[in-house]
Formats: C-alpha cells, sequence, structure tokens
C-alpha cells in the first residue's frame, strides 16, 4: 500500500507474466524470432555465432543466455547441471475474479500454510483475475512443463479441508484447467561467463518461488549487465563486472528462497509460534534487502 510506496518510492505490483511479456515485445520492435531453438554456439575472438536446430545462423557481439533452468547456452558453457528435485510440485491456475465472491479476499497477498503444503493467492490486472500457486509436498516429481495439466480432482484432495478463501478457489476450478509441475533447484555457479558468453535471470540462478523474485532477478539483471558492458573497455571485462555484482544478491535470494519454503510446510503444529516469529524476522529482511536495491543507481564493483 501507501507506505510501501512512500518507502521505496514504487509501489508493489502483482503483474501478470503475459503482460510483462507484452511490453518486452513490444520493446523490440519486430527482432523477435519466434519457434527459434537453439543447437550450439562457436565463441571466437572477435565474435560469437550462434546455429539453431533449423540450421539458420547468427553472429555477434555476445551471446546472453536468457534461456531458463534447462539453458542450453549454460550446458555448452558450463557442461551438464542437473537441478536437483526439491520434493514438492505445484499448482497453478487463474481464475476470473467474477467467478468468486464479491468480498472473496482483500487486495493483498494471501498466503495459506500447513503441514506439508502452502497456497499463495492474489489479484492479477486490476482485479480482474485471481492467481493461485499450491505447493504440496511429493515424492515422486511430475511433467517438467508449464502446460502439465493435473486433474482437478487431485487440487481439490490436496487442499480439502483448508480455509474457506482456499475452498473458494478449488470450487472455481472445477471446470477450469489446473497446471501441476514439479519445482528444482540449482545451487549457485562459481561463474556464468567466458569472454564473449553469459547467463542471465533462471539460466544463471533459478529460484525457488518462495520470495515471487525470479522474474524481478533477471530485469535486474539485464539493467546491471548493460551498466557494466557501457562502463567496460571489452566485452569480456564488462561480463566480468556483471557477474562480479550480480553473483552475491542472485546466490543470496535462492538460499532464502529455499528457507521460506521450509518454513512454509510447517510439519509440527507444536512448531508453529517458533516458526512464524522466524518467518516475520526474515521477512522483515527480505523487506529491507529487495526492494532497497536499485539497478540504476547502484554503485558498480
Amino acid at each position: 500500500g501507501s507506505a510501501y510506496e512512500s518507502k521505496y518510492g514504487n509501489p508493489y505490483w502483482h503483474l501478470h507474466r503475459a503482460d510483462l511479456h507484452a511490453v518486452l515485445h513490444k520493446a523490440f520492435h519486430g527482432q523477435l524470432h519466434f519457434n527459434a531453438e537453439l543447437k550450439s554456439h562457436q565463441e571466437s575472438e572477435d565474435s560469437v555465432e550462434l546455429e539453431l536446430s533449423d540450421g539458420r545462423k547468427f553472429s555477434g557481439d555476445l551471446l546472453i543466455g536468457a534461456d531458463g533452468i534447462k539453458s542450453v547456452v549454460r550446458s555448452q558453457l558450463l557442461g551438464k547441471k542437473e537441478p536437483l528435485f526439491t520434493g514438492n510440485v505445484a499448482w497453478r491456475g487463474v481464475i476470473p475474479a467474477s467467478d468468486l465472491p464479491a468480498d472473496f479476499m482483500d487486495t493483498i497477498t494471501s498466503n495459506f500454510m500447513g503441514q506439508g503444503k502452502h497456497m499463495v493467492i492474489y489479484y492479477l490486472r486490476n482485479k480482474q483475475l485471481v492467481n493461485f500457486v499450491g505447493v504440496v509436498k511429493n515424492k515422486q516429481p511430475v511433467k517438467e512443463s508449464w502446460v502439465n495439466e493435473g486433474a482437478w480432482k487431485d487440487l481439490k484432495s490436496d487442499f480439502d479441508g483448508w480455509h474457506p478463501t482456499v475452498q473458494s478457489v478449488m470450487n472455481a476450478m472445477q471446470d477450469k484447467p489446473c497446471y501441476k509441475w514439479t519445482l528444482y533447484n540449482h545451487m549457485p555457479f562459481n561463474t556464468w561467463s567466458s569472454k564473449r558468453v553469459t547467463l542471465l535471470g533462471d539460466a544463471a540462478h533459478a529460484t525457488l518461488p518462495f520470495m515471487a523474485s525470479g522474474a524481478a532477478m533477471a530485469i535486474e539483471d539485464a539493467r546491471i549487465l548493460q551498466r557494466s558492458l557501457d562502463q567496460s573497455a571489452n566485452v569480456a571485462d564488462g561480463l566480468q563486472c556483471y557477474q562480479r555484482n550480480r553473483m552475491a544478491r542472485t546466490s543470496k535470494i535462492q538460499a532464502d528462497s529455499t528457507k521460506f519454503g521450509k518454513l512454509y510446510h510447517l510439519q509440527n503444529p507444536l512448531t508453529l509460534k517458533l516458526a512464524f516469529k522466524a518467518l516475520h524476522s526474515i521477512a522483515k529482511r527480505k523487506e529491507d534487502f529487495l526492494p532497497s536495491y536499485d539497478a540504476n543507481r547502484i554503485e558498480l564493483i
């Protein structure tokens, strides 16, 4: 609310990912190539060349591998790095707010926590939509895909008996697609860059969603990368400056996100009070640590 905006200079937004994509797409002025699967890259002293799976080739001064947790660029740059299964799967769905009761929920982020699972619910698009993410401990990973559909009855069963707000969401999902995917975790890497190739976003520091900061970290990366290249004598120096100024922050957020996930899944009701104290303490540090960082103004080292 207004207190947050007054303290940090900007509001706290809930943003639909597709809307963010639309803004970025417009900024690229038609320079995007869709259905362009990367096969490999070849780096030389003066340039780097991409080869796509359909045989097309592109060359430039620099390759930024922003290609996610299964990054092809990272695999070639650092070798195969298998993520660790966290033992959690996540349900996700989006519901028109008109399908829910008028007094369904205040304009806040609500996080419902219980033994071995939790659910986060919040509004999108000026309260036109409601988004939920329900994370459940599960020993068996499911198909790793954003569009892997799960059965509504399984979703309903996973959160049976939970708070009425959660039940309202579950009931509204009965005739809508609900998605289920596995949560993986990467340990921080020792480097992200060669002389002309670097990593950005999830490719560099895949982060569990428990601090809601993965996309924000990618945007910060991009701004610091731009500033690092602008102030450096050559690409190689710029990439070293970029990772030197980003690795500590993103590693901390990776570690803290993992801690949050463990606290959200309370196993013993007797530890409830202690866990909430810990959450309050971490949340306070998070509030200072996340928004106080200004990628436009922070002094580069």
